[in-house]
Order: structure tokens, then sequence, then C-alpha cells
């Protein structure tokens, strides 16, 4: 009789067993992942950050009717032989061809005079980000901007707060960019010395100084309270036996997220007159100081 009694309990105890060990098993499945934490808290971690707002600019000015008239007609004098008609048109401005008027529109001005001959140009380009969880379209902007700059061969101004990775430090030039030409001044100082000949910063007169009677050469360089970012680019083309040399210079900054540029381009009429930057690089700043304010208004 005592056998049969131990015989009877140890398949009990066997079945409890195999039910302990298969709460075990199920409590590895879903328990604890040796960090101390559960499927669950995975499922409710961490998310991505929002994307960044939209740039501040959703669409852009008539360019034509944005440059203020006053400083068009004084940048573009016409002749006096003009009926009040032609100098109507003339001053309205001929709009550029544009795919999407709300990401990139410009508009362009020409006069010629028995003096010279003047060109006016006005450009507006709205960046768009196409991933703002990534980069805002501030930025995407900013990086339009350098790339410009380093085109024009600027010593990069360093990075700022809305400077994006990467960017070369204060004074250095913008990666992958030459160096910057003799004759460039940097923001805030002299000319770096005498460009060479056929150079933004004119030629050097046979004695090795420059002519007490030329005119100051401002050369090109990067400008500052225009905007979030600017640079001034100053080219002055080559001498010719016979046509004048023309002086080019361009403004380009950015507003946010909107690149502008401002170029202003002067040929005399008779060969060996040479434009003084000085009268073009005002007249150019002055006008896209007015598209700034146009822009904060």
């Amino acid at each position: 009789m005592q056998r049969k009694a131990v015989r009877g309990v140890l398949p009990g105890i066997v079945m409890v067993g195999a039910l302990v060990a298969g709460a075990a098993g199920l409590a590895a499945c879903t328990g604890s992942d040796g960090n101390g934490s559960t499927g669950d808290s995975k499922a409710g971690g961490s998310t991505a950050p929002p994307p960044a707002p939209p740039g501040k600019y959703r669409s852009l000015p008539q360019p034509c009717k944005a440059a203020d008239p006053k400083r068009v007609r004084a940048m573009l004098p016409a002749a006096d032989s003009l009926t009040e008609e032609q100098r109507t048109q003339l001053y309205a401005g001929t709009a550029a061809a544009s795919f999407d008027g709300d990401r990139r529109v410009g508009c362009r001005w020409s006069v010629q005079s028995p003096q010279d001959t003047r060109l006016l140009s006005v450009d507006f380009e709205r960046v768009v980000s196409y991933d703002r969880g990534v980069a805002s379209d501030d930025d995407k902007a900013r990086q339009v901007y350098v790339r410009q700059l380093t085109d024009a061969h600027l010593p990069f101004p360093g990075p700022t707060a809305s400077a994006t990775p990467g960017t070369a430090s204060p004074g250095t030039a913008a990666p992958g960019s030459a160096p910057a030409p003799s004759g460039t001044q940097a923001p805030g100082g002299p000319a770096a010395g005498p460009a060479p000949s056929g150079s933004a910063g004119g030629s050097p007169s046979p004695s090795g100084s420059p002519s007490a009677s030329a005119p100051p050469e401002l050369g090109s360089r990067v400008l500052e309270g225009l905007g979030n970012d600017a640079f001034l680019d100053d080219k002055l083309s080559p001498a010719g036996a016979t046509a004048a040399q023309s002086r080019t210079v361009r403004i380009v900054f950015r507003t946010s997220n909107v690149i502008v540029t401002v170029e202003y381009s002067v040929q005399p009429a008779l060969p060996g007159t040479v434009p003084a930057s000085a009268e073009i690089q005002s007249g150019a700043r002055e006008l896209a100081q007015a598209l700034v304010e146009r822009f904060n208004e």
C-alpha cells in the first residue's frame, strides 16, 4: 500500500515541473531584454523631431516694380532725345522669362547714351527645402549663397548661427575655392594689395604705384549689414584697342530663404575711359539696400 501511494504522487510532481518550465519560457519571450526595458517600451520610444517650418517667404514680388524707380532712373540716365513715352517704356523694364513666378523671377533694363551704355538687372530666387526634416528652407538658401560666394573666390566670413556643418573657419576661403584674388578687400579692412592689370582692382601705373589722379578702387569683398549674408563682385573687362573697358558690379545677398542678385554694368563710349568702381558700386549697393527694405515690409 505504501509503494502505490508514492507512485501516485510522482506524476503530479512531474506535471507541476512542466507547468513551471512553460511559464518561465513564456516570461523569457515577453519579459525583460536584459536592459530593464520591455517590448512595450520599445514601441513607445522617442520619435523623430518635427520638420522645420517653411521659410519666411512663400512668394516673390514682381521684380520690375520692386526696384525703386528713382534709383533706377539715377543709375540709367536716358538721353535727352527720348520722348516721355520712350522713357516710361525704358524704365518699366523687361521681365525675365520664368517657369514658376513663385520660385524665380527677374527684370532687365538697358539704356544707351552718347556717354556710355548701361545695363541693370535684378533676380529673385526663392529656395525651398524638399526635406525639412534634414534642412530648413533658410539652410538650403544659405547653401546656395555659399556656392556663389565660392564661385566668386571670396574669403568665407566664417560660421554663423545658420551655418551648415563643414564650412570654413573665419578668414579662410570656402571649401573648394581658390584663394581670393589680389586686390580683394576683407570686411572692414584695407585691400590686400594692388590688383593685376585688367582685374577688378584696376591697372597699376608704369612706375609701379597707383596714379595720383586715378579714383580709388574698392574691389570685390564680403559685405556686412545687407540682409543675412552678402558679397560684392567687381569685374573690369580687359582693355582693348578699339572697345572701351566695361565694369560689372554684382551684389548677391540672402534674406531668409530668398537669394537676390543685383548686376550693374557700365561701358563708356570712348576707348581708354575706365568706369570708376566707387560710383558703380555705390549705385548697386543703394539699390540692393532698397530691395532688402522691400522684402522686410
